[in-house]
């Protein structure tokens, strides 16, 4: 065999195998083959470093099959080759952009606007990691054979890792691909309000009749956040029916949470049971290999050029979900072009300064001191837990986080996975105890000092 058809075979074997296959992997071009050692050229600087470190053995493992013997590979960076790639790109780009339009997609257009649905989210544009590679293969299941299997599909994660964009893939795919279905996407606190107000109409019970029939008339549910019924006692049992009526008409659901059934407070068994009885699969935050080809995708997407160490560097920064990821990059790019300068590294490091964050103290670090203090772990905090003990420890961990990190309410109660009027409550309520309790003021005073040592 030459060099360019053990390579394709090989590809044809690593797109199962690696996550990230079209970023790293389906540009490198086979130059050389001497019975020992292939060579591969890449038009992307990062790429010989990034498939050495994660993807070594698979490679090896992949070409030994192939080729029936150990042989050893070699990838370098090309410059020319690098000019040439980045070239076919922005004439592909130019491509799609001038392509006619179908006379099919104002149609789409309005069945995607009555769905609910944001048009970024597409499955083409989400960047699969390990972290994610489950949650997307489930998701893609469900979109190709709605109520087939996996129903109902229940994604869990923390705050900003892309359950919302999976879920809405699983829409836009089925709106494109089988548009007989009817498709809706609501977030759980637009349901609760939109809830509250049809029940506080003079015609109520019309209204009501019309509210459920919205849910329950339809091919596909999408519910984002169920965590927000927390509590809400009658908004479950109307997701309780709705549930049933579509459920038991094969019609497919998906919701989101940003925790497990069992840990949602209040959960009626009979929901958390029927939350549990399809498939339940979970996001975790992405590697770093995962962040730099969802910061290269970002940058690709949006049409804007950057210094591939960009990239790099936001990726060893910014490590806890994809939100902030982007935001960093968003902020970066906003100002690279308000000031007309090139995206560099150097400009990166001065608009974020992710050295001088690194110093600051961080909501963790608060949680941290104060559960050293009281003896409570930060599984404890971050947990479903009630007992006085826990509970007391995490609003002086709430009260301190606030006033030492100046985090906003909302931060803080993602890091907590709580909500927002419950950290308010928590900081009001230990403001006003220190005023007459001394013995919390020292305690607070002191794990301050603690703090601020570090």
């Amino acid at each position: 065999m030459d060099f360019e058809e053990i390579w394709s075979k090989a590809k044809e074997e690593l797109e199962k195998k690696v996550p990230t296959f079209s970023m790293w992997v389906q540009p490198l071009k086979p130059v050389s083959f001497d019975g020992n050692l292939l060579t591969l050229h890449s038009p992307l600087a990062l790429a010989p470093q990034m498939i050495k470190s994660q993807h070594d053995e698979k490679f090896r493992e992949i070409l030994k099959k192939v080729c029936g013997k150990d042989i050893s590979y070699n990838i370098l960076y090309d410059d020319e080759y690098s000019k040439k790639y980045h070239e076919y790109l922005k004439k592909e780009e130019r491509a799609k952009k001038n392509e006619n339009k179908d006379p099919q997609l104002d149609n789409l257009a309005q069945m995607q606007s009555s769905a609910n649905l944001n048009l970024k989210y597409k499955f083409s544009n989400f960047v699969v990691g390990e972290n994610s590679r489950f949650a997307h293969a489930a998701a893609l299941a469900v979109a190709q054979n709605p109520a087939k299997k996996y129903n109902p599909l229940f994604i869990y994660g923390a705050s900003g890792l892309g359950k919302t964009h999976l879920m809405q893939a699983i829409g836009h795919y089925i709106i494109f691909n089988k548009p007989k279905l009817k498709v809706k996407y609501i977030k759980t606190e637009e349901y609760f309000n939109e809830l509250i107000k049809n029940l506080q109409t003079s015609d109520k019970t019309n209204r009501m009749d019309k509210f459920r029939q919205k849910y329950r008339n339809v091919d596909v549910l999408l519910i984002d956040d169920i965590q927000f019924l927390e509590s809400k006692t009658f908004t479950m049992e109307e997701i309780f029916h709705t549930f049933d009526t579509l459920y038991n008409n094969n019609k497919q659901i998906v919701i989101t949470s940003d925790r497990l059934p069992k840990d949602i407070p209040t959960l009626p068994d009979r929901l958390r049971t029927r939350f549990e009885m399809g498939l339940v699969v979970d996001i975790t935050p992405p590697d770093f290999e995962t962040r730099v080809a969802i910061l290269k995708n970002l940058a690709d997407t949006a049409g804007i050029k950057s210094e591939f160490s960009v990239f790099e560097y936001i990726a060893k920064n910014f490590v806890n979900n994809v939100r902030e990821l982007e935001g960093a990059f968003n902020k970066v790019s906003a100002y690279a072009d308000i000031e007309k300068t090139d995206l560099t590294l150097e400009f990166a490091k001065k608009v974020l300064k992710c050295d001088e964050l690194k110093k600051q103290i961080t909501i963790e670090d608060t949680a941290k001191a104060v559960g050293e203090y009281y003896g409570v772990s930060l599984n404890d905090f971050l947990s479903s837990a009630r007992n006085q003990r826990v509970s007391s420890a995490r609003h002086v961990a709430v009260y301190i986080a606030r006033e030492i990190t100046q985090k906003s309410f909302e931060a803080i109660a993602d890091f907590f996975k709580k909500k927002h009027t419950t950290m308010l409550y928590s900081y009001d309520k230990i403001k006003n105890d220190m005023k007459t309790n001394k013995e919390l003021e020292n305690a607070v005073n002191e794990i301050i000092r603690t703090l601020k040592s570090l």
